[in-house]
């Protein structure tokens, strides 16, 4: 099969395997505050990644490229919206280019749409320094993101089988080019072990990419044919991944993604120590079903209940929202009291 027609049959599986609620969001309830002492004409959704200003703390994460036509207008669409929001959008896995110039307009198409907006290039962990430089310039990428996908290489039927040297390649890497390197999982959450071995060689942004979106396990047990049904309930969910990240006991910037769907998920994940929040089938689904128009309603309509939320939990800024006071409860209290990281200064955070 060839990687252009891989690539559209894995949109085709991410639309109709959908996504469920594991990502342990729902474990994580705000502490309500009666008096906040703020109006919605005081709240700022401006934050910073990598030190790059942003107007929203919602980004576009990577979805496609290099399937032809119809992946093309999927990234040109998606980065009209991002230029309309100021919204970062991340490009799917570039090696399709790589490999085959006649895909590179799938990707270019972002770029020239949005020449101003913050685009975020993507490849897997096998790249090469000379790959990375290639895929920067296709986009004029402002970060590279470096996407970890052992499950889904393990599971796919014509998939990677040696991850050998992957973290020495990721520094290969982060030391040839300019521009800040995010490392990312693709949907089976990151721990804190990972993020230290990744800092230990410099990176300061994650995308921990939990459990409980996109199941690429399950997308690509569909195209084989002996199934490998264990993993398709393998990894960390998204709340604990942020959590792992958080108190992994470095100094790194968080983007949280991974089944996020909603303006209160987007709150949740930022609360819990994310910078930033990505989002990809959800928006997905939406550009297919209702087109570009009903995309840039649901962006707006998540901005504006976004806004709501920090009205009423009394933060005026992104940086007080991560200060908010929140109760983790049910199966992410679990893994996190096993993980032995305390809970509790997460209720316990003077209001704001």
């Amino acid at each position: 099969m060839s990687r252009s027609k891989r690539k559209w049959d894995h949109i085709q599986y991410a639309l109709s395997t959908g996504q469920d609620r594991t990502t342990g969001l729902d474990d994580i309830m705000f502490v309500h505050q009666s008096l906040p002492n703020i109006g919605v004409k005081d709240i700022s959704l401006d934050t910073k990644i990598g030190g790059l200003s942003l107007s929203s703390p919602i980004f576009i994460n990577a979805m496609t490229g290099g399937g032809g036509e119809r992946t093309k207008r999927i990234n040109q669409e998606l980065a009209i919206v991002a230029k309309e929001f100021g919204m970062a959008m991340a490009v799917g896995s570039q090696m399709s280019a790589i490999r085959d110039s006649a895909e590179e307009e799938t990707y270019r198409i972002v770029r020239r749409e949005n020449p101003n907006g913050i685009i975020i290039g993507n490849l897997g962990s096998e790249a090469s320094l000379e790959d990375a430089k290639r895929a920067i310039d296709m986009v004029e990428a402002d970060f590279l993101q470096i996407h970890l996908n052992v499950i889904q290489e393990l599971t796919m039927p014509e998939g990677d089988r040696d991850f050998t040297d992957a973290l020495k390649r990721i520094e290969t890497i982060l030391n040839g080019i300019q521009i800040p390197v995010i490392v990312k999982e693709v949907g089976f959450g990151m721990n804190g072990e990972t993020v230290k071995k990744l800092s230990s060689i410099g990176i300061s942004i994650v995308d921990v990419g939990g459990f409980g979106g996109t199941n690429f396990a399950k997308i690509e047990n569909n195209r084989r044919e002996g199934l490998l049904d264990f993993f398709n309930q393998w990894g960390i969910p998204t709340a604990a991944s942020i959590v792992e990240a958080k108190n992994s006991g470095n100094t790194v910037e968080i983007m949280a993604s991974g089944g996020i769907q909603s303006s209160l998920d987007v709150a949740k994940s930022i609360a819990l120590g994310a910078n930033v929040s990505g989002i990809s089938g959800s928006f997905l689904k939406v550009l297919v079903k209702e087109g570009i128009e009903g995309l840039m309603r649901e962006v707006s309509f998540m901005h504006e209940e976004l806004i709501f939320i920090m009205t009423a939990l009394g933060a005026g800024t992104i940086s007080s929202l991560q200060q908010s006071p929140l109760v983790i409860s049910g199966s992410t209290h679990h893994w996190l009291k096993e993980r032995k990281i305390d809970t509790m200064k997460y209720s316990l955070r003077k209001d704001s």
